[in-house]
């Protein structure tokens, strides 16, 4: 279990940008696979961007694609989420997690999904708010 703690999150117009980031308290984050996840008001807790531990490669749901970039330094055992173009739909509360590799992933027309399991307890999240 990686026990870890998202920060970053904020009001802002819509078009305006926002960095996210997920702090893990333990060296073992390195060896990990993250992804983000996020949910909106009334609605289940979704997946919209994945890293692999080596960042070899990412992963993107079509709603986030060309906006959104997810990072990570493992030497500060921290994953990032930069957030460009932000629209009000982007609204919610987002979290990371540790997640499995590529097997755990379906992609479609270039938009990725993640179906397989995360590890550890959700955190509290960090709320982005974007208005139009």
């Amino acid at each position: 279990q990686v026990p870890l703690v998202e920060s970053g999150g904020g009001e802002v117009q819509a078009r305006g940008s926002l960095r996210l980031s997920c702090t893990a308290s333990t060296h073992r984050f390195r060896i990990y696979n993250m992804a983000w996840f996020r949910q909106a008001p009334g609605k289940e807790r979704e997946f919209i961007a994945g890293i692999t531990w080596n960042e070899d490669n990412t992963y993107y749901t079509d709603s986030v694609k060309g906006r959104f970039t997810c990072t990570r330094d493992n030497v500060k055992n921290t994953l990032y989420l930069q957030m460009n173009n932000l629209k009000p739909e982007d609204t919610a509360v987002y979290y990371c997690a540790a997640v499995l590799g590529a097997v755990c992933y379906t992609e479609s027309g270039g938009s990725y999904h993640y179906w397989g399991p995360t590890f550890g307890s959700w955190g509290q999240g960090t709320q982005v708010t974007v208005s139009s």
